[in-house]
């Protein structure tokens, strides 16, 4: 199919642009499932015969550490850490009011954790918020605590990097945003 044939399908057709971020040694970075980190190596590896270059990713707050090939790193949709911009609406997220979710837990918990995997800051948010104020106004089943105390973690890491506070300085604001935004809510 040429372009006239598309045009005449009345289709907007966007190719999928990726954007190829080049990553630096000291570069403050996120990694989606795990949180924020450090890139700390670049090094080539030879892999069943294919020399590729890898990053190699400190993840301070679960001190692990992530090897991820330096062109697939978009697809794995680690990027750099949030500007201020971006805090400034990460914060109001996280000030807003809850968003509807399924009442029935499994397909809460399956919501929840679709959006955390998607990457995006705020949906974590979303999920950070939604849960902080779940957990106030009814409680959550294991799982979602699980869920809960991990997606903080994530934020948090981020948060502390963003805001250049220490881990635990970032987790206690963290956790000053949602009691106000939690109570605020339970109180209507």
């Amino acid at each position: 199919m040429n372009e006239d044939q598309l045009e005449d399908l009345d289709i907007d057709f966007v190719p999928e642009v990726v954007e190829h971020i080049e990553f630096a040694i000291g570069d403050h970075v996120v990694y989606p499932h795990h949180g924020a980190g450090q890139v700390i190596r670049k090094e080539l590896k030879d892999i069943l015969g294919e020399n590729r270059e890898y990053l190699t990713v400190k993840i301070l707050h679960n001190d692990m550490t992530v090897m991820v090939p330096t062109c697939n790193a978009h697809r794995a949709g680690l990027r750099r850490v949030i500007d201020e911009e971006t805090v400034q609406k990460v914060l109001g997220v996280l000030r807003a009011d809850c968003s509807d979710m399924p009442k029935n837990w499994n397909r809460r918990f399956k919501h929840n954790r679709d959006k955390i995997k998607t990457g995006d800051i705020y949906e974590l948010a979303e999920v950070v918020r939604n849960l902080a104020v779940r957990e106030a106004e009814k409680g959550l089943s294991t799982g979602e605590k699980q869920m809960f105390t991990r997606a903080k973690k994530i934020l948090a890491s981020e948060l502390m990097y963003a805001l250049e506070m220490s881990e635990d300085d970032a987790e206690t604001h963290l956790d000053d945003l949602l009691a106000e935004s939690a109570n605020r809510q339970v109180a209507v």
